[in-house]
């Protein structure tokens, strides 16, 4: 999660479970833990974070750390817990729970209104995903990764209706997950064994990939006060099931610190670079305290122009175009 408020982006470790943050004016990495799995987080108007936890939503203080009371939508389903969520421009929380096993479709799309009241969206998800909303303000964006398919709903003032099947992966793109919207009103998707993120057009039809040096990619944001960073979320290759009785953390790769000459375009397609320095984030230990096991990261990606990156370190140039790899399809109307 970007936060203007803190020049910083946030990232949850749902096992471990802790939150992470980073701060864009110095760089440095702070981390608290948290009572409960937490699953996301949002910015509260009046101070402080709201988030979800496996047992319910709360507000939380930071420095020192104070977390309030547990609000849980599910107490009839003790065996759920939080996954994905995000605020929108009005300040509701869009947000989906799901079996910790991962076994049961015992999952849910929920909206908590800017009152504190609850309202089930939908229902019989096994993993809920990536909910974004697109720049008109009219459509939102969610998946149910476990079957590989990105839903898309009619947003109205109050709910979302219509859900409609938007774009569907195949074996060889592994599963979407975390998703955002760029400043063009297209479609971000985060690839859980897949090894890169896509971007889709506003109708849902497949624009480029780019490939990164992780396996299990699950989230990103834009940051910067011109959102012209991209950070990308990764867990680690090795990560066992939740169900077994080793839990690894999520990992932060931070594809989005490396700025080294990066080409801004214009409209004209002219170019322009900047200078600035090589920066790379890596951070999370498994269940048990010991380190991960992954490949080190040695790069990371810069985007610029708001929208797409144009510009990626020569280890990551492997970019797929349209068309040329990977099973994706928009999903028939």
């Amino acid at each position: 999660m970007w936060s203007a408020r803190d020049n910083a982006f946030y990232w949850v470790d749902i096992l471990a479970p802790a939150l992470n943050r980073l701060s864009l004016a110095d760089d440095s990495i702070a981390r608290w833990d948290m009572p409960a799995p937490l699953g996301w987080v949002a910015s509260r108007e009046a101070g402080g974070l709201i988030g979800g936890f496996r047992d319910g939503v709360a507000e939380i203080a930071l420095d020192p750390v104070s977390v309030a009371d547990r609000r849980d939508p599910e107490p009839h389903l003790p065996g759920n817990r939080m996954n994905d969520g995000k605020a929108d421009r009005h300040g509701a929380v869009w947000f989906g729970t799901m079996d910790m096993a991962e076994e049961a479709d015992s999952g849910a799309l929920y909206r908590l209104s800017p009152s504190g009241e609850w309202q089930v969206i939908d229902s019989g998800y096994r993993v809920p995903n990536g909910p974004a909303f697109s720049l008109c303000g009219d459509w939102l964006y969610h998946s149910d990764t476990a079957r590989r398919t990105v839903f898309r709903f009619r947003l109205e003032a109050d709910g979302a209706v219509d859900r409609q099947e938007f774009i569907r992966f195949s074996d060889a793109d592994g599963y979407p997950d975390g998703m955002t919207v760029d400043a063009e009103g297209c479609l971000w998707i985060a690839h859980w064994g897949g090894a890169r993120i896509s971007r889709f057009d506003a109708e849902g039809k497949h624009m480029r990939s780019i490939e990164l040096p992780a396996q299990q990619i699950t989230n990103m944001a834009f940051c910067g006060p011109d959102h012209d960073r991209l950070f990308v979320t990764s867990a680690p290759s090795a990560c066992p099931k939740p169900s077994t009785t080793v839990r690894c953390s999520r990992l932060i790769a931070g594809f989005g610190g490396f700025r080294r000459a990066p080409i801004k375009v214009n409209p004209r397609g002219r170019t322009k670079r900047r200078k600035s320095l090589s920066r790379c984030y890596l951070s999370g230990t498994c269940g048990a305290g010991n380190p991960l096991s992954c490949p080190p990261v040695t790069s990371a990606l810069s985007v610029t122009g708001r929208s797409a990156p144009h510009f990626i370190p020569s280890n990551l140039r492997r970019s797929t175009p349209s068309g040329a790899r990977g099973g994706w399809r928009r999903a028939s109307r």
